[in-house]
């Protein structure tokens, strides 16, 4: 495996490692060896394929896997992001509180029912959802690697679901706070298994773009979520409206969580509904990525070498300072656009387009990472100055700029679009299954501070405005993009020693779980 953020396009292979093999099945060793293994020596067929045969297979895994990643991602932003789906209904926003949510609560009387209207008990209602997903983080990944993830990403899914709907019980603030905080520890495994899947079933030169596709509901589920939300709040019932939001968005969770264990494929090792022909190309295709596919046993020294690879810090950072930036992007944008005069449902429709922005974003950008190797640490510099961009016009124009300022809301999301190839980035240049385990959940766990640290940084009193809260914003988005220079720095200083030693990128150890990225010669 190349540890080269440049990405260079994987060479096709045509020819799989020509093992002499037995007639029966061989016992392999799991622990230093990767699962995959089981496959390549237990099949007698031709070990050559061509393109078309692999293109065909690709398209395969496509179909199996996008639309269930798709399903279960959009549903958990959906389900997390249940308080910013509406848009606040008081006609002076100086009065509007600052919260992951706020803006929809004059409509369905959440902020009343739980007493959340004092000081920034609702900034604190949105920040801690996010300790929860720390904390949560890692336990889930080590689940996911200790036992098969379709089971593990079922149950997460089905008890967050019974969390959901336990949240109409709430009836004081400090109720929502352990509602919160339980919801985020239930969802923080989903975005980093997802990462491992699909760094499983894919090579290096296609995980961003199916990484890409299955973030990218992240923006269009804001685009119809809304409306649901809306009519839910329409409701005159025996209950507040906004309880009813949550007993639709957990019944259907949990529906989903279960449907989850028979629809999500695990790993090519394990897939149901391919062929031995299949599956064999399933593994001896990703020969080339030099990470494996599947090890369940948690290796300690992957870890400690992972705590001290600085490319993973340069990524960790890049993921705190951009999600700064998604306070605005997921709790204040309603307020701005209804501080400049708009009406609840106008103001409402106005939010969506950000939505359709930041989903198409976040598939061009992936999609460009695919087309055009050696760009992706640059598009991440790219989405990061987009949002510094935003930032700066809605800090400094005036309230009467309105075009401008609906533009600047608009493309605010650019973050979204660079952390997509992040995520790809980070995958491709982790071996070692544990280490790209862990890699995945250090790398959520900085997107999960960020998105702590950016409602706190927005102060009420400043509403609609929220000057300190931009400044904070523009500072965090520059930091990132040039983080992103530096570990494309990191990664030519890699691959020009690599060179020096006369070692070109080798495939060996491609199963070898033993050896990371950092232990493998081709690689140093």
């Amino acid at each position: 495996m190349s540890d080269s953020e440049k990405g260079t396009p994987v060479h096709q292979v045509e020819n799989a490692p020509n093992e002499t093999q037995p007639e029966v099945s061989k016992t392999v060793d799991v622990v230093h060896h990767d699962e995959a293994l089981r496959v390549l020596d237990n099949y007698t067929g031709d070990e050559t394929w061509t393109a078309d045969e692999e293109k065909r297979l690709r398209r395969k895994i496509d179909w199996r896997l996008m639309p269930v990643l798709c399903a279960t991602y959009g549903l958990q932003y959906y389900d997390k992001a249940m308080l910013s789906q509406a848009v606040c209904t008081q006609s002076h926003p100086s009065k509007l509180a600052l919260t992951n949510g706020v803006q929809q609560q004059a409509i369905f009387g959440l902020r009343e029912d739980l007493d959340l209207l004092v000081g920034s008990r609702y900034s604190w209602t949105a920040s801690i959802f996010y300790l929860g997903f720390i904390v949560g983080a890692y336990p889930a990944m080590v689940l996911a690697q200790r036992y098969p993830v379709e089971r593990v990403a079922s149950g997460i899914v089905v008890v967050w679901g019974i969390c959901l709907i336990l949240t109409t019980t709430c009836k004081t603030y400090q109720g929502i706070y352990i509602q919160r905080f339980f919801l985020g520890f239930l969802e923080s495994g989903i975005s980093p298994m997802f990462m491992l899947i699909v760094g499983s079933f894919y090579k290096k030169n296609e995980q961003a773009m199916r990484m890409g596709i299955w973030y990218s509901c992240t923006g269009y589920v804001s685009v119809f979520s809304p409306l649901i939300n809306y009519a839910f709040g329409q409701i005159n019932g025996g209950v507040s409206s906004w309880r009813y939001m949550y007993y639709f968005s957990g019944a259907l969770t949990i529906l989903w969580g279960v449907a989850l264990f028979f629809v999500l494929p695990p790993d090519p090792v394990r897939v149901k509904g391919f062929n031995e022909r299949e599956r064999y190309l399933l593994v001896a295709r990703l020969r080339t990525n030099n990470s494996g596919v599947r090890n369940t046993h948690l290796k300690v020294e992957q870890i400690w070498e992972l705590l001290l690879d600085a490319k993973f810090w340069v990524v960790f950072s890049i993921s705190f300072l951009s999600m700064i930036a998604n306070g605005p992007i997921s709790t204040f944008v309603p307020i701005i656009i209804n501080g400049m005069g708009f009406t609840t449902l106008n103001s409402l429709l106005l939010v969506m387009p950000a939505g359709a922005y930041a989903g198409t974003m976040q598939l061009l950008f992936p999609f460009l990472a695919y087309k055009f190797p050696g760009i992706r640490s640059y598009l991440v510099f790219i989405a990061q100055m987009g949002t510094v961009l935003a930032a700066l016009l809605l800090w400094r124009l005036p309230l009467s700029s309105t075009g401008a300022l609906l533009f600047a809301c608009y493309i605010l999301p650019s973050v979204g679009a660079g952390y997509a190839v992040l995520m790809g980035m980070q995958i491709a240049n982790t071996a070692g299954y544990t280490k790209r385990s862990i890699a995945s959940s250090g790398m959520y766990i900085g997107y999960c501070l960020g998105n702590f640290v950016g409602p706190l940084v927005f102060k009420k009193e400043e509403a609609p405005r929220y000057q300190s809260g931009f400044v904070v914003v523009v500072v965090t988005a520059i930091a990132a993009g040039v983080l992103a220079l530096v570990y494309r720095m990191l990664c030519m200083w890699t691959n020009r020693q690599r060179d020096q030693n006369g070692t070109p990128e080798g495939f060996d150890h491609a199963y070898e779980d033993d050896l990371t990225d950092r232990k493998i010669h081709s690689i140093i």
